[in-house]
């Protein structure tokens, strides 16, 4: 085992008392853990992302100040996002900011903390192995170390209007920490949710593992918006794992620029007749950061569809790396998927590797898949030029344009407007474009 998984098993297992059916889920963990380690170069799945620099590196297993730490009035405020919200700081729930107080009938918010204290069957639901090989390290690691979370349920019927939130903040502490985070989302039939998973933070160099789990039930409709500004030097790996049943959809937007070294696996299985996946996302990325998106759509029945569209920017030293794979089982005739990856190299040092997948084994489907890397269009530049733009500005504009439309599927002007701000804020400025 490297130093990473190392200083994390060698850690002391808190004092609090957990539910006998839990010992031999994290037993198994810890095994498969000290059996596999982190993936290698050698494993396709980590070709592109090497783990060599963060499995050298060492971790406390918990930061016991992290329910006193000072954060920053504007690390909790999101415009047009006012609504229920759980706060996690260095992994630890800090019940002082969050609002949980009047929640909307028929929607149940509540720490995974407090369900395996008081016996609720919902966490060991959500602690439950999901769909993976023993190889996947981290998702072992938050089988073996989640203690903290989010359990949100929805009742079947009932529409929930104010977006909830689970915000996840890194800060300074006395050492470099890991902390591993379970939430499980559940959504009863034809209810309807906006869901905001957001990550911020400064001045650390934390280990964040999320892993998040969804079943969208018949008719459901959850609108997702995942926010990733991690801090510059931390390492944040998530995992989403969403599950839609007979006309459900879910509209996902998702924005990757936070972080050195980032990791998001979204695995999507379409269960039901007439359910549609739709997958908004941009990263940009700058400096040496490293950001690895990789989508997995399984259409399981007949009559399904998936819509991805993702843009991609990396510039000076930036590594972008994404995957969109499509599978169409056999037997799920009459779906419809398309794919569209798009990336821009602002940099000749940057780089960006893409790939598209599309496998089928059904019949009278509709599918197409398409990526691209290149730069800004030369046309298109001169073409500003030619009416009296700057070239900066010329090329910050474009650049701009090019990622901006992900976020046509937020309803909420002021959300779409400071996403949109932070957005052109992680891009090259007009001054130094």
């Amino acid at each position: 085992m490297g130093a990473l998984i190392d200083s994390l098993l060698a850690a002391p297992p808190p004092a609090t008392s957990e539910p006998d059916w839990l010992a031999p889920l994290r037993a198994g963990a810890l095994a498969a853990l000290r059996t596999h380690g982190l993936p290698a170069a050698r494993a396709e799945a980590w070709k592109y992302t090497s783990l060599r620099a963060l499995d050298a590196r060492r971790f406390e297993a918990t930061d016991p100040a992290a329910r006193d730490h000072a954060v920053a009035p504007e690390l909790l405020d999101l415009p047009g996002a006012e609504g229920p919200r759980l706060v996690f700081v260095n992994g630890a729930l800090r019940a002082d900011l969050s609002t949980l107080a009047a929640l909307p009938a028929g929607l149940e918010l509540v720490p995974l903390s407090r369900a395996l204290a008081t016996g609720d069957a919902a966490a060991r639901v959500a602690l439950a192995p999901r769909a993976g090989s023993p190889e996947d390290a981290f998702a072992q690691l938050n089988t073996a170390l989640a203690r903290e979370g989010a359990l949100l349920r929805v009742a079947p019927g009932v529409r929930i209007d104010a977006p909830v939130q689970l915000l996840h903040l890194g800060v300074a502490g006395a050492a470099d920490v890991a902390w591993h985070l379970r939430h499980r989302i559940e959504l009863g039939a034809g209810s309807a949710l906006c869901l905001i998973e957001r990550h911020a933070g400064a001045g650390h160099a934390h280990l964040g593992n999320v892993a998040l789990a969804a079943d969208i039930g018949a008719g459901a409709s959850l609108q997702l918006l995942q926010l990733q500004e991690a801090a510059e030097a931390s390492s944040l790996i998530r995992r989403s794992d969403l599950s839609l049943a007979a006309g459900a959809r879910v509209d996902a937007t998702a924005l990757e620029f936070g972080a050195a070294l980032s990791r998001h696996d979204v695995l999507v299985r379409l269960d039901g007749r007439e359910a549609h996946f739709a997958s908004r996302g941009c990263f940009a990325l700058r400096s040496r950061q490293h950001g690895d998106t990789r989508l997995d759509v399984r259409h399981e029945v007949p009559d399904t569809r998936c819509d991805l569209l993702w843009r991609g920017v990396a510039d000076q030293r930036a590594h972008g790396v994404f995957r969109g794979a499509i599978t169409i089982a056999a037997g799920a005739d009459g779906s419809a998927a398309a794919l569209s990856n798009k990336n821009l190299l602002l940099s000749p040092q940057a780089e960006i590797d893409t790939q598209p997948v599309l496998e089928i084994y059904a019949d009278a489907v509709q599918a197409s898949h398409g990526a691209t890397v290149g730069q800004l269009d030369e046309r298109a530049l001169f073409y500003l030029r030619s009416r009296g733009v700057p070239a900066a500005q010329a090329r910050a504009m474009l650049t701009l344009a090019f990622c901006a439309e992900v976020l046509d599927a937020i309803a909420a002007p002021a959300l779409r407007e400071h996403l949109a701000g932070r957005l052109q804020a992680q891009l090259p400025p007009a001054a130094e474009a």
